[in-house]
Protein backbone atom coordinates (compact mmCIF):
# COMPACT_ATOMS: atom_id res chain seq x y z
CA UNK A 1 0.00 0.00 0.00
CA UNK A 2 1.25 3.54 -0.77
CA UNK A 3 1.89 6.08 1.82
CA UNK A 4 -0.70 8.34 1.40
CA UNK A 5 -3.60 5.78 1.20
CA UNK A 6 -2.15 4.00 4.65
CA UNK A 7 -1.97 7.63 6.00
CA UNK A 8 -5.45 8.32 5.33
CA UNK A 9 -6.26 4.67 6.03
CA UNK A 10 -5.00 5.23 9.93
CA UNK A 11 -6.12 8.86 10.05
CA UNK A 12 -9.58 7.44 9.48
CA UNK A 13 -10.64 9.17 6.29
CA UNK A 14 -10.96 5.94 4.81
CA UNK A 15 -11.81 2.50 5.78
CA UNK A 16 -10.49 -1.32 5.21
CA UNK A 17 -13.54 -2.25 4.21
CA UNK A 18 -13.00 0.18 1.21
CA UNK A 19 -9.62 -0.97 0.36
CA UNK A 20 -10.29 -4.62 0.81
CA UNK A 21 -13.45 -4.24 -1.90
CA UNK A 22 -11.40 -2.51 -4.39
CA UNK A 23 -9.07 -5.53 -3.89
CA UNK A 24 -11.76 -7.96 -4.44
CA UNK A 25 -11.95 -6.59 -7.79
CA UNK A 26 -8.40 -7.02 -9.29
CA UNK A 27 -7.80 -3.07 -8.10
CA UNK A 28 -3.76 -2.76 -7.81
CA UNK A 29 -1.99 -1.13 -5.33
CA UNK A 30 -0.29 1.26 -7.08
CA UNK A 31 -3.89 2.73 -8.44
CA UNK A 32 -5.57 2.40 -4.97
CA UNK A 33 -5.91 5.74 -4.22
CA UNK A 34 -7.15 6.87 -7.65
CA UNK A 35 -10.00 4.35 -8.07
CA UNK A 36 -11.13 5.42 -4.34
CA UNK A 37 -11.52 8.78 -5.66
CA UNK A 38 -13.25 7.98 -8.62
CA UNK A 39 -15.25 5.68 -6.72
CA UNK A 40 -16.31 8.34 -4.22
CA UNK A 41 -14.52 7.30 -1.21
CA UNK A 42 -12.41 10.56 -0.57
CA UNK A 43 -12.43 13.12 -3.08
CA UNK A 44 -9.29 14.27 -5.20
CA UNK A 45 -9.46 18.11 -3.58
CA UNK A 46 -9.53 16.38 0.21
CA UNK A 47 -6.48 14.31 -0.91
CA UNK A 48 -4.76 17.14 -2.33
CA UNK A 49 -5.01 19.10 0.45
CA UNK A 50 -4.29 16.13 3.16
CA UNK A 51 -0.92 16.31 1.03
CA UNK A 52 0.30 19.59 1.28
CA UNK A 53 -0.82 19.68 4.34
CA UNK A 54 2.01 16.85 5.42
CA UNK A 55 4.55 18.56 2.87
CA UNK A 56 4.10 22.25 5.21
CA UNK A 57 4.59 19.89 8.62
CA UNK A 58 7.30 17.72 7.13
CA UNK A 59 6.14 14.66 7.13
CA UNK A 60 6.28 14.41 3.24
CA UNK A 61 8.78 15.80 0.74
CA UNK A 62 7.34 17.53 -2.06
CA UNK A 63 8.79 15.05 -5.11
CA UNK A 64 5.99 12.50 -3.14
CA UNK A 65 3.42 14.32 -5.88
CA UNK A 66 5.07 12.39 -8.35
CA UNK A 67 3.93 9.52 -7.70
CA UNK A 68 0.40 10.12 -7.94
CA UNK A 69 -0.79 10.98 -11.75
CA UNK A 70 -3.78 11.97 -10.99
CA UNK A 71 -2.73 15.26 -8.45
CA UNK A 72 -2.27 18.10 -10.77
CA UNK A 73 1.44 19.22 -9.62
CA UNK A 74 0.50 22.51 -10.56
CA UNK A 75 -2.72 22.86 -8.14
CA UNK A 76 -0.91 21.10 -5.23
CA UNK A 77 2.00 23.75 -5.31
CA UNK A 78 0.18 26.68 -6.02
CA UNK A 79 -2.14 25.59 -2.61
CA UNK A 80 0.93 24.78 -0.42
CA UNK A 81 2.16 28.65 -1.84
CA UNK A 82 -0.86 30.24 -0.55
CA UNK A 83 -0.32 28.09 2.84
CA UNK A 84 2.91 29.15 3.38
CA UNK A 85 1.39 32.83 1.89
CA UNK A 86 4.24 33.14 -0.67
CA UNK A 87 3.93 33.75 -4.36
CA UNK A 88 2.49 30.68 -7.00
CA UNK A 89 4.68 31.53 -10.50
CA UNK A 90 3.54 30.49 -13.68
CA UNK A 91 7.08 30.63 -15.87
CA UNK A 92 5.92 30.62 -18.69
CA UNK A 93 3.87 33.52 -18.45
CA UNK A 94 6.79 35.66 -17.17
CA UNK A 95 9.53 37.48 -19.30
CA UNK A 96 12.04 36.24 -17.20
CA UNK A 97 15.37 38.49 -16.46
CA UNK A 98 17.96 35.38 -17.54
CA UNK A 99 21.07 38.01 -16.76
CA UNK A 100 20.40 36.69 -13.33
CA UNK A 101 21.68 33.59 -13.87
CA UNK A 102 24.86 34.78 -13.98
CA UNK A 103 25.55 35.24 -11.25
CA UNK A 104 25.30 31.52 -10.10
CA UNK A 105 27.03 28.50 -10.88
CA UNK A 106 23.91 26.16 -12.91
CA UNK A 107 25.31 22.89 -10.65
CA UNK A 108 23.60 25.02 -7.73
CA UNK A 109 20.65 26.23 -9.44
CA UNK A 110 19.99 22.30 -10.47
CA UNK A 111 20.74 21.28 -7.04
CA UNK A 112 18.79 23.47 -5.39
CA UNK A 113 16.05 23.25 -8.32
CA UNK A 114 15.70 26.84 -8.20
CA UNK A 115 15.56 29.55 -11.20
CA UNK A 116 16.08 33.18 -10.07
CA UNK A 117 13.43 35.58 -11.85
CA UNK A 118 13.72 39.14 -11.16
CA UNK A 119 15.60 41.92 -9.40
CA UNK A 120 13.81 45.30 -8.46
CA UNK A 121 15.60 47.98 -5.88
CA UNK A 122 14.80 45.74 -2.86
CA UNK A 123 14.69 41.77 -3.33
CA UNK A 124 15.38 38.89 -5.74
CA UNK A 125 12.58 36.70 -6.58
CA UNK A 126 13.51 32.95 -6.93
CA UNK A 127 11.67 30.35 -7.57
CA UNK A 128 11.99 27.27 -6.06
CA UNK A 129 10.09 23.59 -6.34
CA UNK A 130 10.55 23.19 -2.38
CA UNK A 131 10.44 26.59 -1.19
CA UNK A 132 10.59 24.64 2.55
CA UNK A 133 14.23 23.91 1.41
CA UNK A 134 16.04 26.19 4.04
CA UNK A 135 19.70 24.89 2.89
CA UNK A 136 18.83 25.89 -0.29
CA UNK A 137 17.37 29.45 0.53
CA UNK A 138 20.57 30.18 2.72
CA UNK A 139 22.79 29.27 -0.25
CA UNK A 140 21.04 31.38 -2.57
CA UNK A 141 20.96 33.64 -0.27
CA UNK A 142 25.02 34.02 0.19
CA UNK A 143 25.06 34.77 -3.61
CA UNK A 144 23.00 37.65 -3.40
CA UNK A 145 24.16 39.17 -0.47
CA UNK A 146 23.12 42.75 -0.75
CA UNK A 147 19.23 42.15 -1.02
CA UNK A 148 16.82 39.79 0.52
CA UNK A 149 15.65 36.86 -1.56
CA UNK A 150 11.50 37.03 -1.99
CA UNK A 151 10.96 33.02 -1.95
CA UNK A 152 8.21 31.84 -4.92
CA UNK A 153 7.11 28.87 -5.54
CA UNK A 154 6.79 26.97 -9.15
CA UNK A 155 6.63 23.16 -10.66
CA UNK A 156 9.28 20.84 -10.72
CA UNK A 157 8.58 20.40 -14.43
CA UNK A 158 8.42 24.33 -15.05
CA UNK A 159 11.80 24.87 -12.93
CA UNK A 160 13.60 22.16 -15.06
CA UNK A 161 12.43 22.90 -18.25
CA UNK A 162 14.04 26.22 -17.54
CA UNK A 163 17.08 25.53 -16.12
CA UNK A 164 17.90 23.27 -19.51
CA UNK A 165 17.41 26.36 -21.43
CA UNK A 166 19.87 28.39 -18.78
CA UNK A 167 22.25 25.79 -19.61
CA UNK A 168 21.86 25.78 -23.83
CA UNK A 169 22.65 29.91 -23.04
CA UNK A 170 25.50 28.51 -21.45
CA UNK A 171 26.27 26.67 -24.28
CA UNK A 172 26.70 29.86 -26.65
CA UNK A 173 27.81 32.24 -24.45
CA UNK A 174 31.30 32.39 -25.70
CA UNK A 175 29.85 33.02 -28.87
CA UNK A 176 27.88 36.04 -27.34
CA UNK A 177 31.01 37.50 -25.66
CA UNK A 178 32.92 37.71 -28.71
CA UNK A 179 29.57 39.24 -30.91
CA UNK A 180 29.98 41.70 -28.04
CA UNK A 181 33.26 42.52 -28.51
CA UNK A 182 33.46 42.64 -32.01
CA UNK A 183 30.35 45.20 -31.71
CA UNK A 184 32.57 47.04 -29.80
CA UNK A 185 35.59 47.25 -31.83
CA UNK A 186 33.78 48.40 -35.07
CA UNK A 187 34.74 51.72 -35.22
CA UNK A 188 38.77 50.95 -35.10
CA UNK A 189 38.72 47.80 -37.13
CA UNK A 190 39.55 48.04 -40.37
CA UNK A 191 37.73 45.24 -41.73
CA UNK A 192 34.75 45.31 -39.68
CA UNK A 193 31.79 44.43 -41.84
CA UNK A 194 33.66 40.72 -41.96
CA UNK A 195 34.78 41.52 -37.81
CA UNK A 196 30.80 41.82 -37.47
CA UNK A 197 29.76 38.50 -39.66
CA UNK A 198 32.50 36.19 -38.28
CA UNK A 199 30.45 35.73 -34.74
CA UNK A 200 26.67 35.90 -35.42
CA UNK A 201 27.22 34.16 -38.81
CA UNK A 202 28.32 31.07 -36.43
CA UNK A 203 25.85 31.79 -34.09
CA UNK A 204 23.00 32.03 -36.78
CA UNK A 205 24.51 28.43 -38.06
CA UNK A 206 24.21 27.29 -34.44
CA UNK A 207 20.12 28.31 -34.24
CA UNK A 208 19.95 26.51 -37.01
CA UNK A 209 21.47 23.26 -36.70
CA UNK A 210 19.36 23.18 -33.19
CA UNK A 211 16.60 24.14 -34.49
CA UNK A 212 16.65 21.22 -37.58
CA UNK A 213 18.30 18.63 -35.18
CA UNK A 214 15.01 18.94 -33.56
CA UNK A 215 12.92 18.56 -36.66
CA UNK A 216 11.81 21.59 -36.48
CA UNK A 217 9.04 22.66 -39.56
CA UNK A 218 9.63 26.55 -38.17
CA UNK A 219 12.04 28.81 -36.63
CA UNK A 220 10.67 31.83 -34.46
CA UNK A 221 13.07 34.77 -33.49
CA UNK A 222 11.28 37.63 -31.14
CA UNK A 223 12.58 40.45 -29.00
CA UNK A 224 11.05 40.79 -25.73
CA UNK A 225 11.43 43.64 -23.12
CA UNK A 226 14.62 41.66 -21.72
CA UNK A 227 15.54 39.18 -23.96
CA UNK A 228 15.59 37.78 -27.51
CA UNK A 229 14.15 33.98 -27.59
CA UNK A 230 14.09 31.38 -30.48
CA UNK A 231 11.43 28.66 -30.71
CA UNK A 232 10.92 25.92 -32.68
CA UNK A 233 7.64 24.52 -34.29
CA UNK A 234 8.14 20.91 -33.76
CA UNK A 235 5.23 18.57 -34.44
CA UNK A 236 3.16 21.08 -34.65
CA UNK A 237 4.36 22.63 -31.18
CA UNK A 238 6.60 25.76 -30.06
CA UNK A 239 8.85 24.93 -27.78
CA UNK A 240 11.63 27.32 -26.82
CA UNK A 241 15.10 26.43 -28.33
CA UNK A 242 17.58 29.30 -27.28
CA UNK A 243 17.33 32.64 -25.33
CA UNK A 244 19.87 35.33 -25.34
CA UNK A 245 20.27 39.21 -23.88
CA UNK A 246 18.13 41.42 -25.99
CA UNK A 247 21.94 43.24 -27.40
CA UNK A 248 21.96 40.16 -29.56
CA UNK A 249 18.86 40.65 -31.35
CA UNK A 250 19.70 43.63 -33.42
CA UNK A 251 22.81 41.86 -34.96
CA UNK A 252 21.27 38.79 -35.70
CA UNK A 253 18.25 40.68 -37.48
CA UNK A 254 20.61 42.29 -39.57
CA UNK A 255 22.75 39.77 -40.47
CA UNK A 256 19.24 37.43 -41.54
CA UNK A 257 17.77 40.18 -43.29
CA UNK A 258 21.33 40.65 -45.63
CA UNK A 259 20.86 36.63 -46.16
CA UNK A 260 17.04 36.97 -46.85
CA UNK A 261 17.96 40.02 -49.44
CA UNK A 262 15.73 42.32 -47.48
CA UNK A 263 16.72 46.00 -46.65
CA UNK A 264 17.78 46.03 -43.21
CA UNK A 265 17.12 49.51 -42.55
CA UNK A 266 13.42 48.18 -43.00
CA UNK A 267 11.60 48.05 -39.43
CA UNK A 268 8.31 49.69 -39.60
CA UNK A 269 7.20 47.42 -42.34
CA UNK A 270 6.34 43.83 -42.75
CA UNK A 271 9.29 41.98 -45.34
CA UNK A 272 9.30 38.58 -47.24
CA UNK A 273 12.05 36.76 -48.75
CA UNK A 274 13.93 33.42 -48.51
CA UNK A 275 17.36 31.96 -48.74
CA UNK A 276 19.36 28.92 -49.00
CA UNK A 277 21.93 27.38 -46.93
CA UNK A 278 23.98 24.11 -45.78
CA UNK A 279 22.91 23.11 -42.66
CA UNK A 280 24.60 19.56 -41.78
CA UNK A 281 25.73 18.68 -44.98
CA UNK A 282 22.34 19.08 -46.63
CA UNK A 283 20.87 22.21 -48.17
CA UNK A 284 18.00 23.62 -47.09
CA UNK A 285 15.52 26.54 -48.17
CA UNK A 286 14.32 29.17 -45.91
CA UNK A 287 11.03 30.85 -46.29
CA UNK A 288 11.97 34.32 -44.33
CA UNK A 289 9.31 36.66 -43.07
CA UNK A 290 9.41 39.69 -40.69
CA UNK A 291 6.74 41.92 -38.52
CA UNK A 292 6.84 44.31 -36.60
CA UNK A 293 6.11 44.14 -33.41
CA UNK A 294 5.96 46.30 -29.78
CA UNK A 295 9.76 45.02 -29.10
CA UNK A 296 11.44 45.27 -32.23
CA UNK A 297 10.41 42.57 -35.29
CA UNK A 298 8.98 39.02 -35.30
CA UNK A 299 11.23 36.82 -37.47
CA UNK A 300 9.62 33.25 -38.54
CA UNK A 301 12.11 31.41 -41.25
CA UNK A 302 10.03 28.24 -42.41
CA UNK A 303 12.54 25.32 -43.16
CA UNK A 304 11.94 23.67 -46.82
CA UNK A 305 13.67 20.64 -46.50
CA UNK A 306 13.88 19.73 -50.20
CA UNK A 307 13.51 16.37 -50.12
CA UNK A 308 10.08 16.65 -48.50
CA UNK A 309 9.17 18.04 -51.94
CA UNK A 310 9.79 14.33 -53.40
CA UNK A 311 8.31 12.54 -50.84
CA UNK A 312 5.92 9.99 -52.22
CA UNK A 313 2.03 10.09 -50.90
CA UNK A 314 2.09 6.31 -50.01
CA UNK A 315 4.71 7.36 -47.68
CA UNK A 316 3.26 10.33 -45.87
CA UNK A 317 1.23 8.30 -43.89
CA UNK A 318 -1.85 7.57 -46.44
CA UNK A 319 -3.59 3.82 -45.81
CA UNK A 320 -4.09 1.84 -49.13
CA UNK A 321 -7.84 1.87 -49.72
CA UNK A 322 -7.50 5.99 -49.48
CA UNK A 323 -4.12 6.01 -51.26
CA UNK A 324 -6.11 4.10 -54.26
CA UNK A 325 -8.95 6.52 -54.37
CA UNK A 326 -6.29 9.35 -54.79
CA UNK A 327 -4.64 7.82 -57.16
CA UNK A 328 -7.43 6.83 -59.30
CA UNK A 329 -8.23 10.40 -59.37
CA UNK A 330 -5.21 11.50 -60.18
CA UNK A 331 -5.09 9.52 -63.57
CA UNK A 332 -8.64 11.72 -64.60
CA UNK A 333 -8.09 12.79 -67.65
CA UNK A 334 -9.84 16.68 -66.66
CA UNK A 335 -11.61 17.65 -63.35
CA UNK A 336 -10.90 18.85 -60.13
CA UNK A 337 -9.59 17.41 -57.11
CA UNK A 338 -9.41 19.37 -54.06
CA UNK A 339 -7.11 18.98 -50.80
CA UNK A 340 -8.96 20.50 -47.70
CA UNK A 341 -7.98 20.64 -44.19
CA UNK A 342 -6.63 23.57 -42.14
CA UNK A 343 -3.26 25.66 -41.72
CA UNK A 344 -0.80 23.18 -41.26
CA UNK A 345 -2.61 20.14 -41.67
CA UNK A 346 -0.15 19.02 -44.35
CA UNK A 347 -2.29 20.28 -47.68
CA UNK A 348 1.11 21.61 -49.85
CA UNK A 349 2.76 18.42 -49.17
CA UNK A 350 0.35 16.19 -50.54
CA UNK A 351 -0.02 18.41 -53.26
CA UNK A 352 3.62 17.97 -54.23
CA UNK A 353 3.56 14.44 -53.86
CA UNK A 354 0.47 14.24 -56.21
CA UNK A 355 2.79 16.64 -58.30
CA UNK A 356 5.11 13.85 -57.84
CA UNK A 357 2.78 11.48 -59.50
CA UNK A 358 2.13 13.76 -62.14
CA UNK A 359 4.70 15.42 -64.21
CA UNK A 360 6.67 13.96 -66.74
CA UNK A 361 8.70 15.18 -70.17
CA UNK A 362 5.38 13.84 -71.86
CA UNK A 363 3.06 16.69 -70.11
CA UNK A 364 3.23 20.11 -69.06
CA UNK A 365 2.58 20.60 -65.48
CA UNK A 366 2.21 24.36 -64.18
CA UNK A 367 1.93 25.51 -60.84
CA UNK A 368 0.40 28.76 -59.20
CA UNK A 369 2.05 29.38 -55.24
CA UNK A 370 2.51 32.05 -53.13
CA UNK A 371 5.19 31.69 -52.30
CA UNK A 372 6.75 28.95 -54.25
CA UNK A 373 7.72 26.83 -51.67
CA UNK A 374 9.89 23.26 -53.53
CA UNK A 375 11.36 24.08 -56.88
CA UNK A 376 10.91 21.12 -58.72
CA UNK A 377 11.96 19.66 -62.10
CA UNK A 378 9.78 19.50 -64.93
CA UNK A 379 6.84 21.74 -63.66
CA UNK A 380 6.31 25.18 -64.86
CA UNK A 381 6.17 27.11 -60.91
CA UNK A 382 4.31 30.29 -61.02
CA UNK A 383 5.25 32.95 -58.19
CA UNK A 384 2.12 35.14 -57.32
CA UNK A 385 2.87 38.70 -56.65
CA UNK A 386 -0.12 40.35 -55.82
CA UNK A 387 2.40 43.71 -55.46
CA UNK A 388 2.79 43.71 -59.28
CA UNK A 389 -0.71 42.87 -60.15
CA UNK A 390 -0.24 39.50 -60.76
CA UNK A 391 -2.65 37.68 -58.25
CA UNK A 392 -3.57 34.14 -58.74
CA UNK A 393 -6.62 34.65 -61.09
CA UNK A 394 -4.15 36.69 -63.15
CA UNK A 395 -1.83 33.56 -63.38
CA UNK A 396 -4.47 31.60 -64.08
CA UNK A 397 -5.62 32.92 -67.11
CA UNK A 398 -2.20 33.06 -68.26
CA UNK A 399 -1.42 29.47 -67.65
CA UNK A 400 -4.57 28.56 -70.27
CA UNK A 401 -2.44 30.13 -72.82
CA UNK A 402 0.94 28.27 -71.77
CA UNK A 403 -1.14 24.41 -73.24
CA UNK A 404 -1.13 23.14 -69.83
CA UNK A 405 -1.82 19.54 -69.12
CA UNK A 406 -1.98 19.66 -65.46
CA UNK A 407 -2.18 22.57 -63.32
CA UNK A 408 -1.89 23.06 -59.45
CA UNK A 409 -2.76 25.86 -57.64
CA UNK A 410 -1.71 26.57 -54.36
CA UNK A 411 -4.21 27.54 -52.75
CA UNK A 412 -8.38 28.84 -53.88
CA UNK A 413 -8.87 32.13 -51.82
CA UNK A 414 -11.56 33.85 -53.73
CA UNK A 415 -14.29 33.15 -56.06
CA UNK A 416 -12.88 34.61 -59.47
CA UNK A 417 -9.83 32.20 -58.57
CA UNK A 418 -12.13 29.05 -58.00
CA UNK A 419 -14.19 30.19 -60.79
CA UNK A 420 -11.24 29.95 -63.38
CA UNK A 421 -10.30 26.50 -62.05
CA UNK A 422 -13.63 25.32 -62.40
CA UNK A 423 -13.56 26.36 -65.51
CA UNK A 424 -10.41 25.25 -67.03
CA UNK A 425 -11.17 21.50 -65.42
CA UNK A 426 -13.96 21.49 -67.26
CA UNK A 427 -12.15 22.42 -70.66
CA UNK A 428 -9.88 19.71 -70.23
CA UNK A 429 -7.24 20.22 -67.90
CA UNK A 430 -6.53 18.43 -64.74
CA UNK A 431 -6.67 20.72 -61.46
CA UNK A 432 -5.43 20.09 -58.18
CA UNK A 433 -5.86 22.85 -55.25
CA UNK A 434 -6.60 23.85 -51.59
CA UNK A 435 -9.21 25.09 -49.84
CA UNK A 436 -9.99 25.67 -46.08
CA UNK A 437 -12.92 23.56 -44.83
CA UNK A 438 -13.05 20.80 -42.03
CA UNK A 439 -14.10 18.00 -44.08
CA UNK A 440 -14.13 16.58 -47.42
CA UNK A 441 -18.08 16.75 -47.75
CA UNK A 442 -17.80 20.76 -46.40
CA UNK A 443 -16.12 21.54 -49.59
CA UNK A 444 -19.23 21.53 -52.13
CA UNK A 445 -21.57 23.85 -49.92
CA UNK A 446 -18.31 26.06 -49.19
CA UNK A 447 -17.99 26.31 -53.01
CA UNK A 448 -21.54 26.69 -53.82
CA UNK A 449 -21.36 29.63 -50.94
CA UNK A 450 -18.72 31.37 -53.29
CA UNK A 451 -21.23 31.83 -55.73
CA UNK A 452 -20.70 28.75 -58.17
CA UNK A 453 -23.24 26.98 -59.52
CA UNK A 454 -24.00 23.63 -58.54
CA UNK A 455 -24.10 21.88 -61.89
CA UNK A 456 -21.00 23.52 -62.93
CA UNK A 457 -19.41 22.01 -59.61
CA UNK A 458 -20.77 18.60 -60.18
CA UNK A 459 -19.10 18.25 -63.53
CA UNK A 460 -15.90 19.69 -62.92
CA UNK A 461 -15.21 17.76 -59.29
CA UNK A 462 -13.05 14.20 -59.36
CA UNK A 463 -12.45 13.53 -55.62
CA UNK A 464 -11.72 15.48 -52.56
CA UNK A 465 -9.12 14.54 -49.59
CA UNK A 466 -9.70 16.31 -46.11
CA UNK A 467 -7.01 15.60 -43.71
CA UNK A 468 -5.41 17.00 -40.56
CA UNK A 469 -1.57 16.03 -38.92
CA UNK A 470 -1.62 13.81 -36.02
CA UNK A 471 1.49 13.01 -33.48
CA UNK A 472 3.45 9.60 -33.58
CA UNK A 473 4.15 8.09 -30.19
CA UNK A 474 7.69 8.29 -29.66
CA UNK A 475 9.70 4.95 -30.73
CA UNK A 476 12.13 5.10 -28.11
CA UNK A 477 9.96 5.18 -24.96
CA UNK A 478 6.53 3.69 -26.33
CA UNK A 479 5.14 1.57 -23.85
CA UNK A 480 1.88 0.10 -22.97
CA UNK A 481 -1.35 1.79 -21.87
CA UNK A 482 -3.97 1.12 -19.54
CA UNK A 483 -6.90 3.41 -20.60
CA UNK A 484 -9.88 3.58 -17.98
CA UNK A 485 -12.83 2.12 -19.13
CA UNK A 486 -14.76 5.89 -19.40
CA UNK A 487 -11.76 6.75 -22.10
CA UNK A 488 -13.02 3.61 -24.68
CA UNK A 489 -16.65 3.26 -24.16
CA UNK A 490 -17.54 6.10 -26.08
CA UNK A 491 -15.55 4.52 -29.16
CA UNK A 492 -15.81 0.88 -28.77
CA UNK A 493 -17.38 0.84 -32.46
CA UNK A 494 -14.06 1.51 -33.64
CA UNK A 495 -12.16 -0.63 -31.56
CA UNK A 496 -11.51 -4.07 -31.31
CA UNK A 497 -11.91 -5.87 -28.12
CA UNK A 498 -8.44 -7.07 -27.76
CA UNK A 499 -6.57 -3.69 -28.67
CA UNK A 500 -3.50 -2.73 -26.85
CA UNK A 501 -3.09 0.78 -26.36
CA UNK A 502 0.45 2.59 -26.26
CA UNK A 503 1.53 6.27 -24.88
CA UNK A 504 5.00 7.70 -24.97
CA UNK A 505 6.22 8.32 -20.95
CA UNK A 506 8.53 11.04 -22.83
CA UNK A 507 12.33 10.49 -22.70
CA UNK A 508 15.61 12.43 -24.10
CA UNK A 509 15.12 12.01 -27.60
CA UNK A 510 11.27 13.25 -27.71
CA UNK A 511 12.18 16.11 -25.20
CA UNK A 512 9.75 14.23 -22.65
CA UNK A 513 6.68 14.71 -25.04
CA UNK A 514 6.16 11.10 -25.65
CA UNK A 515 5.49 11.93 -29.55
CA UNK A 516 8.15 11.87 -32.24
CA UNK A 517 7.28 12.91 -36.14
CA UNK A 518 3.85 13.08 -37.06
CA UNK A 519 1.47 11.05 -39.84
CA UNK A 520 -1.41 11.95 -41.94
CA UNK A 521 -4.73 10.72 -40.96
CA UNK A 522 -7.14 11.41 -44.20
CA UNK A 523 -10.31 10.92 -45.42
CA UNK A 524 -10.88 10.76 -49.69
CA UNK A 525 -14.24 10.87 -51.51
CA UNK A 526 -14.16 10.10 -54.79
CA UNK A 527 -17.11 12.04 -56.95
CA UNK A 528 -19.54 8.95 -58.33
CA UNK A 529 -22.39 9.69 -60.74
CA UNK A 530 -24.77 9.52 -58.03
CA UNK A 531 -23.22 12.33 -55.87
CA UNK A 532 -22.42 14.15 -58.89
CA UNK A 533 -26.03 14.04 -59.67
CA UNK A 534 -27.12 14.90 -56.31
CA UNK A 535 -24.95 17.87 -56.19
CA UNK A 536 -26.46 19.55 -59.21
CA UNK A 537 -29.79 18.99 -57.61
CA UNK A 538 -28.41 20.90 -54.43
CA UNK A 539 -28.97 18.10 -52.18
CA UNK A 540 -28.18 18.42 -48.53
CA UNK A 541 -25.52 17.79 -46.90
CA UNK A 542 -26.41 14.97 -44.58
CA UNK A 543 -28.27 12.99 -47.89
CA UNK A 544 -24.94 13.38 -49.73
CA UNK A 545 -23.02 12.01 -46.56
CA UNK A 546 -25.45 8.96 -46.67
CA UNK A 547 -24.91 7.93 -50.18
CA UNK A 548 -20.74 8.37 -49.53
CA UNK A 549 -21.25 5.67 -46.32
CA UNK A 550 -22.79 3.42 -48.99
CA UNK A 551 -19.99 3.81 -51.89
CA UNK A 552 -17.56 2.95 -48.82
CA UNK A 553 -16.62 6.10 -47.55
CA UNK A 554 -14.48 6.01 -44.27
CA UNK A 555 -14.88 9.67 -42.31
CA UNK A 556 -11.36 10.77 -40.79
CA UNK A 557 -12.12 10.29 -37.71
CA UNK A 558 -12.75 5.83 -38.55
CA UNK A 559 -8.97 6.53 -40.27
CA UNK A 560 -7.34 7.95 -37.37
CA UNK A 561 -8.64 5.45 -35.17
CA UNK A 562 -7.16 3.10 -37.58
CA UNK A 563 -3.65 4.85 -36.00
CA UNK A 564 -4.59 4.01 -32.26
CA UNK A 565 -5.53 -0.04 -33.15
CA UNK A 566 -2.15 -0.17 -34.69
CA UNK A 567 -0.12 1.51 -32.11
CA UNK A 568 0.75 4.50 -34.23
CA UNK A 569 -1.14 7.45 -32.14
CA UNK A 570 -3.14 7.63 -29.11
CA UNK A 571 -6.87 8.35 -28.73
CA UNK A 572 -5.82 11.45 -27.25
CA UNK A 573 -4.01 12.65 -30.11
CA UNK A 574 -7.11 11.83 -32.23
CA UNK A 575 -9.15 13.73 -30.43
CA UNK A 576 -6.67 16.74 -30.58
CA UNK A 577 -6.96 17.01 -34.06
CA UNK A 578 -10.46 15.31 -35.49
CA UNK A 579 -13.94 15.44 -33.82
CA UNK A 580 -15.31 12.22 -32.82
Amino acid sequence: MDRVTYDLLTQGHISEEQIERLSRVGVKDDTLLETLTKVGAVSVNFVKRFVVEQIRSGHYEIGIIKQYHFLDDQSVVQHLAEMLEISFLDLDSIDMDYRLTDRIPLSQLKRFQAIPIKENDLSVTVAFTDPLNIEAQEALQRLYPRKPLDIAAATEKQIQAYLFKVELKDSVKELVVNIRNELNSLGTDQNKDQAQASSIVKLIDVILKACIKNRASDVHIEPTENNCTVRARVDGKLSEVFIFDKDIYPPLASRLKILANLDIAERRKPQDGRFSTDVGGREYDFRFSTLPIMYGESIVMRVLDKEKALIRLEDAGMDEAGYKKLHTALKTPYGIILVTGPTGSGKTTTLYGALNELRSVEEKVITVEDPVEYRMNLIQQVQVRASVGLSFADALRSILRQDPDKIMIGEIRDQETLEIAIKAALTGHLVISTLHTNDAISSIPRMVDMGIEPYLISGALVAIQAQRLIRKICPYCKTEDELPVSVIEPYKQYLPEDTVFYKGEGCRECNGVGYMGREMISEVLPISEELSSMIAQSASKDDMIEQAMKEGFEPMFSNGMKKVVSGVSTIEEILRVVKG
